[in-house]
């Protein structure tokens, strides 16, 4: 029950600490003395050390997701949430103050006053995250919250769900290679109609009613509308399998895979993407171990200023005042390691957590490149089969209408492949300016978390300091009577 006190802040709690931390607090600050309010996120804003830092996606805080509601249709229960949009207009006033604050908003250079508010769920939501990585072959898609089958109605799961889609759609609309796609545009404007019907038509092309994460559906559909005999497909039998048929194409291919100049490269970042997720989990399970010391400092504080305070009771007048200001200074000093432990999961747990996500984005995106080289290599195998079945057809007596129908059949091919190929170099060019902005960017935010939590573990040794410091004179007042 001890730990309970300490571990599961509440609201009222966090305002405690944020006057502990800074006593002058409620004398600047009416508004911190005042009762805390029934979120523990305006109480966090209050707060010194559990203020939350502006990340690159508050650039697009005109784009919101908020009220939440949950509808039970039935056995089908869900939770909407409002998404707007409310880019600002262009006033030539402000426009050079806005191109200095959002220098690669593109989006809002764009769509200047481009209103909408629609109603959303979370299968939108990753309609969209799949539609992106279609639409967009080659690109980062920022994550998107895991499914949750368990507790998802509860108001503080739903609360951290809104605030991870409204960051995850912040993302896209920011994103240099997504702002201007097709299903963004669908998901932040169409009507109920008009998104069902988008969704109905994506469904169409995809060949299947099912997500195609890993697959490559389009191109299945692709080879099979192409006619003649023994068509080749290339769709996995199996989803789930998709590493195995990459195996298993390689092998029925007979022959490498196509190459290209950037080969090496290729292989030099996925060499690194890997290295990178292996040292980044490291770091994330030592944060993650960082937190849970503060968060038994703070629970062996709580208990050590307890045990001080009912020793202090039992004493005589004198001995027992000092014993309970022991007991009052560690109840300080107990808040303002909770308080610590919270900041440094906001400033240091999540943002690592954050990027293995995006590795994994990453190592999606070369995913995506590795599907647009095997559907080309299909192709151009496909059309040398269909090359010697043409001139064996061609030299039998009486296969001309065979002939001719194989000719047809290639011509359709060749086209595809041509197709194929361009879809091929551009997804190998996205890639390549992806993983470079990935790499600057890392770098950037890299350094600002590290210099947040050097600078917070400062602070909070400080108080910590000055809180232990201004005990000692009022311990060494006077004498104390034993009895």
């Amino acid at each position: 029950m001890l730990a309970n006190r300490v571990l599961n802040i509440s609201p009222e709690t966090l305002t405690k600490m944020a006057t502990t931390i800074d006593p002058a607090m409620n004398a600047s600050n009416p508004a911190a003395a005042s009762p805390a309010s029934p979120t523990v996120a305006s109480d966090a804003e209050s707060s010194p050390l559990l203020q939350r830092r502006r990340t690159p996606e508050d650039a697009a805080d005109y784009v919101t997701v908020s009220d939440p509601v949950i509808h039970a249709d039935g056995m089908n229960k869900y939770t909407s949430f409002r998404v707007d949009c409310r880019p600002p207009l262009n006033d030539p006033s402000t426009a050079s103050a806005t191109a200095a604050n959002n220098p690669v908003d593109v989006f809002l250079q764009n769509n200047p006053g481009q209103y909408s508010s629609v109603l959303r769920r979370y299968s939108d939501f990753l309609w969209l995250y799949e539609r992106l990585h279609k639409e967009k072959a080659g690109a980062i898609v920022p994550p998107l919250p895991d499914k949750q089958a368990v507790s998802r109605f509860s108001p503080e799961f739903v609360e951290d769900r809104r605030r991870a889609l409204e960051k995850f759609l912040r993302r896209v609309v920011l994103h240099p290679e997504l702002w201007a796609a097709e299903c963004l545009l669908t998901f932040l404007r169409a009507d109920d109609v008009g998104f069902q019907h988008a969704k109905n038509t994506s469904k169409m092309e995809d060949g299947n009613g099912g997500s195609n994460h890993g697959g490559v559906g389009g191109e299945s559909m692709m080879s099979g509308s192409l006619g003649g005999a023994g068509a080749f497909n290339l769709a996995p039998k199996n989803k789930a399998g998709i590493k195995k048929w990459f195996s298993e194409a390689k092998t029925t291919f007979s022959g490498d895979l196509v190459t290209s100049p950037d080969d090496d490269l290729f292989d030099e970042i996925e060499r690194y993407v890997e290295a990178l997720a292996i040292q980044m989990k490291r770091v994330s399970a030592q944060a993650s171990g960082l937190v849970r010391k503060s968060k038994e400092i703070a629970n062996g504080l709580f208990e050590f200023g307890l045990a001080f305070h009912q020793l202090g009771q039992s004493e005589g007048e004198e001995l027992g005042a000092k014993l309970q200001l022991v007991g009052g200074t560690a109840d300080r000093l107990s808040s303002m390691a909770a308080q610590q432990a919270e900041a440094e999961f906001r400033r240091l747990e999540e943002p690592f957590k954050d990027y293995i996500k995006i590795i994994f984005a990453v190592k999606l995106a070369l995913n995506r490149r590795q599907e647009k080289r095997v559907s080309y290599t299909a192709l151009l195998h496909e059309i040398q089969t269909r090359e010697i079945n043409l001139n064996r057809l061609r030299m039998t007596p009486g296969g001309e209408a065979k002939a001719y129908s194989t000719e047809m059949s290639l011509q359709r091919y060749q086209a595809a492949a041509n197709v194929a190929q361009e879809e091929y170099a551009e997804c190998s060019q996205r890639v390549l300016r992806e993983v470079d902005r990935f790499k600057r960017e890392k770098a950037e935010e890299m350094k600002l978390v590290v210099l947040e939590f050097i600078k917070l573990e400062i602070e909070v040794n400080r108080s910590m300091e000055r809180a232990w410091g201004e005990l000692v004179p009022k311990l060494e007042e006077g004498s104390i009577d034993v009895g």
